[in-house]
């Protein structure tokens, strides 16, 4: 449960949600502004605490940890795509990709994981180039380069198609399913589009805080 307070008024955002996310699950959680999909996403990345239960992340309780302890878990187990991209507009493409590794320890030179990373998302000619060089699609799969760079279990996108053409909002989510192959990732999508939907294997439907129905796919179109 998540609740806001409000003057005086209790407000419940999120009410008595239940959710098990499989390993290596594509995953898209759906529902209109204001159903808790994005309330949900930011306690599922440990940006934001519930009112009462618990988060287990990998094994892991998160609920009532320190935020050092916390900040240190989603540098290692969270990856973050956001609608808006969020890269640092005066680094290149491979620097910003580099930013989760000097934070905590990780194996290797972060200027080669980088490297590698960018190659994977198809980026490997624009290592050099900063954000207002690169297209929108280009921007994205830069992000999702950084969110993948600390090798965590879990990658979480926020709208990830929202800025995007069409045709890109489809190149990304082909990237994406490509991704999840080779990597073995769990993704977690929060959508509004039953396009960005329809490429998930569940899809968790939210209204007014709740979950109001879990669709298993296989292949099909969510309806």
């Amino acid at each position: 449960m998540k609740r806001l307070s409000l003057g005086r008024e209790q407000i419940d955002i999120l009410k008595g949600i239940t959710l098990t996310v499989k390993r290596g699950e594509l995953l898209a959680l759906v529902g209109p502004s204001g159903s808790g999909k994005s309330t949900l996403l930011g306690i599922l990345a440990g940006l934001d605490t519930p009112t009462s239960g618990h988060i287990v992340l990998d094994g892991i309780d998160i609920t009532r940890m320190s935020e050092g302890k916390l900040a240190a878990i989603r540098n290692r187990k969270i990856g973050m795509v956001f609608q808006a991209y969020n890269l640092i507009a005066t680094l290149t493409a491979q620097e910003n990709v580099e930013i989760p590794l000097y934070v905590g320890k990780h194996p290797g030179l972060p200027s080669a994981r980088a490297r590698e990373l960018l190659d994977l998302v198809g980026l490997s000619h624009r290592l050099g180039h900063r954000p207002a060089q690169l297209s929108g699609g280009e921007q994205q799969r830069v992000a999702i380069a950084r969110a993948l760079a600390a090798d965590p279990a879990l990658i979480i996108a926020d709208e990830p198609t929202g800025n995007l053409d069409e045709q890109n909002g489809q190149k990304l989510l082909k990237l994406i399913a490509d991704l999840r192959a080779q990597t073995g990732k769990t993704f977690i999508l929060a959508t509004h589009d039953a396009t960005v939907a329809a490429h998930a294997d569940r899809v968790i439907r939210m209204r007014d805080g709740v979950i109001a129905g879990i669709h298993e796919q296989n292949g099909a179109r969510v309806q």
